[in-house]
């Protein structure tokens, strides 16, 4: 298996009923914040952001940058914090920085134990969890840590892996948990327990459930009739729960034994699931009003995705196709409801995408920054550069007119801070 790595992460009317789904935010921010990965709503989506269409020939002004240790978690923001996990040595480091000038707010470190294999990187994967003035990371290890947001001041700290007899997988721990209610739902893996409901106040267990083994996807949470939905891609299904109990409402197959990982985050939007994958997996769109999900297509030509989450809008997904470790992957507009192919841009690589205004900020893993309208008619690029060395591989963050990115050289980094907005 060649080299890879993951951080890993319609309203329908009726004459009887009206079914809602949509997804929800999982954590009370202020309009700008980023408190998790792929932002408020976990689905890519900038809410209230206008961003500017017009670069200078070198690209948006870099406010500043600071240096980091090993790691592909991307940055998580709330307030005047940005936060980052990353390790230094022997000890993960959970860290804020002033979103102003790039100050250190404060640090906090916990012994580290992953060693890479597949890949030598030895840091964390998973982006930071900001809620109610508290900070949540996953380690690579599959300790799980909880510290005050305006402090650092350490709550607890578990080592869940141990507990539920993880598995490390290829890359180390790598879904992001997530937070619905006052719980943290996290996709273990663990002999022991599949999927585990964390006491966010005191990290203790309150409910575990399914033999589902980990993945390098990041669950999200959908409302379906009323309902809440915590919904997993995890090693070989797709799984939608109840979160406050851990009853599995559906599951159906997805993903492949052998050298695969499934690490895009599920998309639910408009009544339906969507799901990506590579290595022969493909994607698929599932209709979710019926009581099991019903197959509306499934292939391997429309959006595969290695490790990159597409993101919905106006009845089209944006997104890479391909994957970094073989030819060059493809940005792709297709049809939502049918998979149809709208535009592609050949040669684009693997790349992050955020929504902003029926804008979009794309970040490829060669630290190249593209602005691209989010429009099916046509690829339109208003502005492009390469403001990064290294490798960007790290799910970046937009907030108040500002991007917040993290790059990799050798067993090292750099945080960056751009002025993107009007």
């Amino acid at each position: 298996m060649r080299f890879l790595v993951f951080n890993l992460l319609i309203l329908q009317k009726s004459p009887m009923i009206l079914l809602l789904l949509s997804l929800v935010c999982s954590t009370t921010t202020l309009a700008g914040d980023w408190p998790q990965l792929l932002g408020p709503q976990r689905n890519g989506h900038a809410l209230g952001e206008s961003l500017a269409t017009q670069w200078s020939p070198e690209g948006p002004k870099k406010v500043w940058s600071v240096d980091l240790g090993s790691g592909f978690s991307g940055p998580a923001v709330v307030g005047n914090q940005v936060v980052m996990f990353h390790r230094v040595d022997a000890k993960e480091r959970i860290e804020s920085f002033d979103v102003r000038n790039g100050k250190s707010n404060w640090s906090v470190a916990f012994e580290a134990t992953y060693r890479g294999s597949i890949n030598p990187d030895s840091g964390p994967r998973c982006v930071p969890l900001i809620h109610a003035g508290r900070v949540y990371v996953f380690g690579a290890a599959g300790d799980l840590h909880c510290v005050e947001l305006k402090s650092g001041a350490k709550q607890w700290s578990r080592s869940l892996y141990e507990d539920v007899d993880g598995d490390e997988g290829y890359f180390g721990a790598g879904s992001t948990p997530i937070i619905i209610g006052d719980q943290l739902l996290v996709n273990a893996g663990g002999r022991n327990a599949g999927i585990v409901a964390i006491s966010l106040k005191t990290g203790k267990t309150i409910w575990q459930a399914t033999r589902e083994g980990a993945s390098y996807s990041s669950p999200t949470l959908a409302t379906l009739d009323g309902q809440d939905y915590a919904v997993f891609v995890t090693r070989l299904n797709a799984v939608g729960l109840d979160p406050q109990n851990g009853d599995v409402r559906f599951s159906f197959p997805f993903g492949r034994r052998g050298p695969t990982v499934n690490a895009a985050t599920p998309l639910v939007f408009d009544n339906y699931l969507f799901i990506s994958s590579s290595y022969g997996i493909g994607a698929s769109l599932s209709d979710l009003r019926t009581p099991e999900p019903k197959p509306i297509w499934a292939n391997d030509t429309s959006m595969s995705s290695q490790y990159c989450t597409a993101v919905f809008q106006g009845g089209y997904l944006y997104g890479t196709h391909g994957r970094e470790d073989g030819q060059a992957a493809e940005l792709r507009c297709i049809e939502a409801k049918s998979g149809k192919i709208q535009w592609s841009e050949q040669g684009f690589g693997v790349a992050h995408t955020i929504l902003a205004d029926k804008l979009m900020l794309l970040l490829n893993v060669e630290g190249q920054l593209s602005l691209v309208k989010a429009q099916p008619t046509s690829y339109a690029k208003l502005a492009e550069a390469t403001i990064s060395q290294g490798v960007t591989r790290a799910i970046p963050a937009l907030s108040n007119g500002k991007l917040f990115l993290r790059n990799n050289i050798g067993n090292s980094g750099s945080l960056h801070c751009f002025a993107v907005g009007k």
